[in-house]
């Protein structure tokens, strides 16, 4: 028989024999991975999830087996298959979609081979050595009674199929409890297939049957790995039952808000036990031994879509790209974003090293491992990744088993001398990030401020809010001046869109003064424009003090260019002021001050 040990040797073998034909940047990053290529298979048709995956010894000789509840797509039938290496071992059909797997040990008697449970629809199927054991059937719910008595009126023919269909839709819309299938099948159909629909069912006893969300086991009395464990489910009820390992009987039933999806616990039944229950209303709910409610809850900002439990601390992905850390009580501890949406997550356990970390299948085709929010190991897959087992598989006892959306079968084994670094996948933030910084400790200062704030803060809010309404009230009316008085250097009005600029040059007694002006509509343009210099004659004089614009075509900036010359000779400057003006009238259509500087050929003489 084929075991992951030889397919092992067998993908090394073929890799030495590659690697002499590839390049030196192949052949390092083959070298600095962790994992084995040990098989792939695209081919492989395993439709699943990771709840559906299970490894153990069934047959008690220190082979494990893999096993899968294939959800067969399409019109193909879902089928229990359970594989030896690569190859499928045995397969026999389901009756429905399985919704988890999982081996548990219910015995203490030898030969110690755990037993598989797949739940499937109402059922949990219970095999040993890969036979049929056990079927566990859902007890049903309790029936409407009006309903009932509308079919027992059906069976003795006192009420029409259409009458029927009418009670049966008010009773769906107002009654709390829910209809049964057969009512709901009822009202599906047309109303020419009722009276054959009736006349074939009236005869059976109605039932209302709950189906099973996701199962898990737990610990009996013993926290050992080869201890005795007890089943536990999630039904489509809102209930969590626990059954009995031996005699298959309900030890405790558990109520929740919502429908469980994703189920974790610790501890033991007979001792105590914490779990948590992932469900659709997006919160996780934590339930104790003694609770028949959940004891705390954790709100979620989006769906989850995966929950497994580190050590104490619950890792939930969600359908907002990002995984979070929670403690037992509900406290974020930590949120990490992924590149893509996660499609599947479950837990690796190196017991050799004592490491535990979590799995995170990405739609980008990337398998990310964490340790809390570090980054460990990035594997990157030809397909999409659907579902995540990690364990002992055949003899080898760190095997990575995944499956594609494809169908495809990926088994990869972790190298003995494999050792997780953090920040190894990727590069992420800083270390520094993490410490906490130095906060300086109170002073007496900051004490006594804080008294005074404390004390008079209504009196300083309103002491601050008056000061902010005379800052906006000041502004307003600077603003109002400026504009009537034309005092700003673009034109506020839509018939005259003008904008100046000055620019002084020189050292002085003679400066150079230009005037940059620009018609800033689009395609109108702008004539009869007249310059105005207004200055103090005993310090300045200018050759032309008044003078004529000439047409100022739309987008173009036009210099105009006069001589000041300074006539103080103490180092004395002023402030010249230039109007822009419109033939005809007296208010200027802007201004713009020019602080001179002081002439420095003056001062120097």
């Amino acid at each position: 028989m084929t075991t992951p040990a030889k397919m092992a040797a067998a993908a090394s073998s073929d890799s030495d024999r590659g690697r002499a034909e590839s390049s030196a940047p192949s052949a390092s990053t083959e070298a600095s991975s962790k994992w084995l290529d040990a098989h792939y298979d695209p081919t492989a048709n395993i439709h699943t999830f990771s709840a559906c995956l299970a490894l153990a010894d069934l047959h008690g000789d220190g082979e494990y087996k893999l096993v899968v509840g294939d959800l067969g797509p399409g019109a193909r039938q879902p089928r229990l298959k359970v594989l030896k290496g690569p190859a499928v071992l045995t397969e026999s059909p389901l009756p429905a979609l399985p919704a988890a797997a999982a081996t548990f040990l219910m015995e203490q008697h030898e030969p110690r081979a755990p037993a598989l449970a797949l739940a499937s629809g109402p059922c949990v199927y219970v095999y040993k050595n890969l036979r049929p054991y056990f079927k566990f059937s859902l007890p049903p719910l309790p029936l409407n009674p009006v309903e009932q008595d509308l079919w027992s009126q059906a069976k003795e023919d006192q009420i029409d199929p259409l009458t029927l269909k009418e009670m049966l839709e008010g009773i769906r819309e107002k009654a709390e409890v829910p209809l049964s299938v057969q009512s709901l099948r009822f009202l599906q159909l047309e109303l020419s297939e009722m009276g054959a629909f009736v006349n074939q069912h009236k005869s059976k006893t109605i039932r209302r049957q709950t189906v099973i969300t996701t199962m898990t086991t737990l610990k009996k009395n013993l926290a050992d790995e080869d201890a005795v464990s007890c089943l536990v489910l999630g039904t489509e009820s809102k209930e969590l039952l626990v059954l009995d390992p031996e005699a298959f009987t309900i030890l405790a039933k558990m109520s929740l808000p919502s429908v469980p999806v994703f189920l974790e616990v610790s501890g033991q039944f007979d001792v105590e036990f914490r779990l948590a229950a992932a469900c659709r209303d997006g919160n996780i709910y934590i339930l104790r031994r003694d609770s028949k409610r959940p004891r705390y809850c954790i709100e979620l900002s989006a769906q989850p879509v995966g929950l497994v439990r580190v050590h104490k601390v619950f890792v939930v992905g969600t359908t907002q790209d990002s995984l979070n850390g929670f403690t037992h009580k509900g406290k974020r501890l930590w949120t990490v974003q992924m590149p893509a949406a996660i499609l599947t997550m479950n837990l690796l356990e190196q017991r050799s090293r004592g490491l535990q970390a979590v799995m995170a299948g990405l739609a980008n085709g990337e398998v990310r491992i964490y340790r809390d929010k570090a980054l460990l190991n990035v594997i990157r897959a030809p397909d999409a990744v659907t579902s995540l087992c990690f364990g002992r598989y055949g003899r080898e006892d760190n095997t990575l088993i995944m499956t594609t959306r494809g169908g495809g079968l990926m088994i990869k084994i972790l190298k003995r001398t494999a050792v997780f670094v953090e920040g190894a996948g990727e590069a992420g933030p800083p270390p520094a990030q993490a410490t906490k910084l130095s906060v300086p400790r109170k002073t007496r200062l900051y004490v006594d401020q804080t008294l005074r704030e404390r004390e008079a803060g209504t009196a300083m809010h309103r002491a601050f809010q008056t000061d902010l309404y005379l800052l906006r009230l000041r502004a307003a009316r600077a603003y109002v001046q400026a504009l009537e008085s034309s005092l700003s250097p673009v034109s506020a009005t839509a018939r005259e869109p003008l904008k100046l600029l000055a620019v002084v040059q020189g050292l002085g007694p003679t400066f150079k003064l230009t005037l940059h002006l620009q018609n800033t509509s689009t395609a109108r343009p702008i004539l009869g424009l007249l310059i105005c210099f207004l200055y103090d004659e005993m310090l300045y004089a200018l050759p032309r003090a008044f003078f004529k614009v000439p047409l100022l075509v739309p987008g173009l900036s036009y210099p105009l260019e006069t001589f000041v010359e300074s006539l103080s000779s103490k180092g004395i400057s002023d402030i010249i002021k230039v109007l822009v003006l419109r033939e005809g009238q007296s208010t200027p259509l802007l201004s713009a001050h020019i602080n001179m500087p002081v002439s420095e050929g003056l001062v120097a003489a």
